[in-house]
């Protein structure tokens, strides 16, 4: 694995996101209540809409436009809902966010 500094954890509000703009597409960042950090696709699979406005509650994020919900640990969606979100490893080391770039570059593949 590749780790990459994508900023503070301080920078993503508890239950709240942040957008990181990379080349290969834009992720979203998911701070639940415990402070931890999950990283996903920004975008849904149902009509694209963008997972980093919608709302964070526990382990999962649902989408602002049609409320379908997904785990982000997994990234399934739940209950009736189909489709599946891509997710990439993340750390926290010393207060710094770590996003894996070599699961990001083979997602591209």
């Amino acid at each position: 694995m590749s780790w990459i500094d994508i900023g503070a954890l301080e920078d993503v509000p508890l239950r709240g996101t942040r957008l990181v703009k990379t080349k290969l597409g834009c992720i979203g960042l998911f701070r639940t209540g415990e402070a931890e950090v999950f990283a996903a696709s920004n975008t849904c699979p149902h009509k694209g809409g963008p997972l980093n406005e919608g709302i964070v509650h526990g382990r999962r994020v649902t989408c602002p436009l049609h409320d379908m919900v997904f785990d982000l640990e997994t990234g399934a969606a739940q209950g009736a809902d189909e489709g599946r979100i891509e997710t990439f490893p993340v750390r926290i080391e010393a207060g710094r966010i770590l996003l894996d770039v070599t699961a990001l570059a083979r997602s591209a593949a």
